[in-house]
């Protein structure tokens, strides 16, 4: 249990840093360059998984041995995909349907699209206790 809180508390250090520049990236575009809000979230979200996968593959989660990096890479960027589609549909829901600014929807989004992001990169991604006690 301690490690799972360990870990909980790593992927929500990692977590705050992508969502600075997912969030900031979104209110720079939209608001500095005219950018619609859906197009400006689909950048900024983007761009923080980048910085997501590296450093959740590096200080949150356990390579799993036999794994390729590309495996891996592909695995987490669907995942991805399918966070933004989340994301994506929780913006425009909130903004479009229920007449929400889009930066507090944003912060809803984030909240819904960082459970789904650690449940499913546990499942499909996290080697696990076990490895991590062969690593030490």
């Amino acid at each position: 249990m301690k490690k799972l809180i360990a870990q909980l508390m790593k992927f929500g250090v990692v977590g705050v840093i992508a969502f600075i520049i997912d969030y900031g990236l979104l209110a720079l575009l939209t608001e500095a360059f005219g950018v619609n809000y859906l197009v400006s979230a689909t950048i900024s979200f983007t761009v923080s998984v980048v910085f997501n996968y590296v450093a959740s593959m590096r200080y949150v989660f356990t390579h799993k041995e036999g794994m390729s990096r590309r495996r891996e890479f592909i695995i987490f960027v669907v995942l991805s995909v399918i966070g933004l589609g989340i994301n994506n549909a929780c913006m425009w829901a909130g903004v479009e349907l229920l007449s929400v600014h889009y930066l507090i929807t944003k912060i809803f989004a984030t909240a819904v699209v960082m459970v789904w992001n650690f449940v499913t990169r546990k499942i499909f991604l996290d080697a696990g206790d076990g490895a991590q006690e062969q690593q030490a």
